[in-house]
């Protein structure tokens, strides 16, 4: 990324809070608060936020080779014959 850090919207990030909370309670029977959550997402967002976010570059670009892919087939289905050869 350009040296932006990830930032979520207040929503998005009392939402995020609630999951952590509940994975932590029901996978490792653990009880944190919402501070601790909170720096924990924190702490993920800026450490681990770049690998997540550069896969869904990844995806993104692959998807959209495939649709330009499928836009270079139907451009050539619409060609008409001519004497010259490509």
């Amino acid at each position: 990324m350009d040296g932006t850090d990830i930032k979520f919207s207040p929503t998005e990030k009392d939402v995020i809070v609630r999951k952590i909370k509940l994975y932590f309670s029901e996978e490792l029977h653990q009880q944190i608060g919402s501070f601790d959550a909170e720096f924990l997402l924190d702490f993920f967002a800026r450490e681990i936020g770049a690998y997540f976010y550069n896969r869904g570059l990844y995806d993104a670009q692959a998807v959209l080779s495939g649709k330009l892919d499928d836009i270079q087939d139907a451009i050539y289905q619409l060609e008409r014959p001519t004497e010259f050869q490509r």
